[in-house]
């Protein structure tokens, strides 16, 4: 990446905040200069269910700036086996609410700007264009390829998370430094190919691991720290406890960020889902 997302101005640190990240603030890839970064990023996490519940968690302890948080579903009760941001007392609250009420507990000092509602093909150029970095923590393709193609248009850092049974899989998207996910999946799978967590079932730690691991690559990318895992995609498995990891290459007649693309503005992605197979 060129620069580092979050880098715009220089703050002094009070004692609460220096005692709130000094376990960061020691890092040696981190120091205060890290930390200053993360305090002045931006995110933003779509998704407040089983991924994006470590995603935020993880992002608002850590002092991130700014904490976009979309989604438009309402706490059930079938989502608290993994869910974390949400108790049994929230069962019926939109989850955008039940979310933020934790985390501003968890840090007051982070603001949070929340969305209810779905990312769509007329909203979002204007909300990632507000963000330094983006948290793909969604649940279905439709606006998995609508954040990856709105990412490459605005040329925004993207952290991809997905989970399935006793499984699941992490990688970042930088354009114009590797893939997108385009490059790896060109088209959806066919309707029913896949099924959901709701048909196939999910183990609730499987999505609280990679979701931990999409917080660690948001940080390191806003405050400019390490390597990230552009042109890696790691794979858990729960069953086997082991980790692997695969090469991805960037796809250069990719229909978005290929040298020729032919999709250049976002389009009716549930169609697309849908057809495209």
């Amino acid at each position: 990446m060129t620069g580092r997302p979050g880098e715009r101005k220089t703050m002094s640190f009070t004692e609460e905040q220096i005692g709130r990240y000094d376990r960061q603030i020691l890092l040696p890839d981190m120091g205060r200069e890290g930390q200053e970064r993360i305090r002045n990023g931006r995110v933003l996490c779509v998704g407040a269910g089983g991924l994006g519940s470590p995603v935020a968690y993880y992002l608002v302890a850590a002092g991130v700036g700014v904490l976009g948080l979309m989604e438009m579903d309402v706490v059930d009760i079938s989502n608290l086996q993994r869910q974390l941001l949400h108790y049994t007392d929230d069962i019926g609250r939109p989850k955008v609410e039940s979310a933020a009420e934790k985390l501003q507990a968890l840090n007051p000092e982070v603001r949070l700007e929340t969305y209810a509602t779905r990312l769509t093909s007329e909203n979002a150029l204007e909300i990632i264009g507000r963000y330094d970095v983006v948290v793909d923590a969604c649940d279905n393709f439709p606006t998995r390829y609508l954040v990856n193609d709105a990412c490459v248009f605005l040329r925004k850092p993207l952290v991809h998370g997905s989970v399935l049974r006793f499984e699941g899989q992490v990688t970042t998207f930088v354009p114009g430094e590797g893939p997108c996910y385009r490059c790896v999946y060109p088209t959806p799978p066919a309707p029913g190919e896949i099924p959901s967590c709701q048909e196939a079932g999910v183990l609730g730690a499987v999505p609280g691991l990679v979701g931990s691991l999409q917080a660690v690559e948001a940080l390191k990318l806003v405050a400019g720290a390490g390597e990230s895992l552009v042109g890696r995609l790691v794979v858990y498995d729960a069953l086997e406890m082991s980790f692997r990891d695969f090469v991805l290459r960037r796809d250069p007649d990719c229909a978005v960020c290929g040298d020729n693309p032919t999709i250049r503005e976002l389009i009716d992605y549930e169609q697309f889902c849908s057809v495209a197979h």
